[in-house]
């Protein structure tokens, strides 16, 4: 029988033996996990810069829709603002005092033997701040509009020449106080008051007279 001697035999079994050495296949193995290690990085770095332009954008959206927001609580707050002073003035000029009114009452007052010669008004304004919303720890209190109060005060001088000069003044005061303009205007309590009467006296071809001034309260307006 033939004896077949092969030559290579020991120089395959080296390669066989190096082909299957633990050492490379770990260093092999070892690359493939380091090359999809690095693979799966950058795919989730990638991923990580496209999601941090989306929040990026996403913020700047909701930072422009802030200050939009806040442009238009200011915006809101400027007409709530004003439409309380048109509200304010609106009131005002509904409820103003006018002194044509005023004249026309003077002159539906009529009492014998009694001249007007002389009126003052003085019509005066108060004011007091209002204060803004508080917030405490039971919750928000409301604030306090400001108000306005009206003071009006009327001076009346006039001439009593009836023949017993002063006997007319208190009818004057009464009819006064009695007028349908004045009695809505005038204070309850303290509305005419005589504050001034002349002892009788006389000029030169007239008549003996006495002056009289009453002083008319009206009731304050709080606006």
């Amino acid at each position: 029988m033939p004896i077949r001697i092969n030559l290579l035999a020991e120089a395959l079994a080296e390669e066989d033996l190096r082909r299957r050495d633990p050492v490379k296949r770990s260093i092999f193995i070892g690359g493939f996990l380091v090359a999809l290690s690095l693979v799966w990085f950058s795919s989730t770095w990638l991923e990580t810069i496209i999601e941090k332009n989306g929040l990026n954008q996403i913020e700047q959206e909701i930072q422009s829709k802030t200050n939009d927001f806040n442009q238009v609580q200011v915006n809101l707050k400027k007409i709530t603002d004003a439409q309380k002073r048109l509200d304010a003035l609106q009131l005002l000029s509904n409820t103003r005092f006018l002194q044509g009114n005023l004249l026309n009452a003077l002159q539906q007052i009529y009492v014998p033997n009694v001249q007007l010669t002389r009126f003052r008004l003085d019509q005066t304004y108060s004011t007091k701040e209002g204060s803004p919303p508080q917030t405490n720890a039971y919750g928000v209190l409301p604030g306090r509009p400001g108000v306005a109060t009206e003071r009006i005060n009327l001076v009346l001088d006039a001439k009593d020449f009836s023949p017993n000069p002063g006997d007319q003044v208190n009818r004057f005061k009464s009819s006064l106080a009695s007028q349908s303009f004045f009695k809505s205007y005038l204070d309850p309590t303290n509305g005419v008051k005589l504050s001034n009467l002349s002892p009788p006296q006389s000029t030169f071809g007239s008549k003996p007279f006495v002056l009289l001034t009453l002083e008319c309260r009206f009731s304050d307006k709080i606006r």
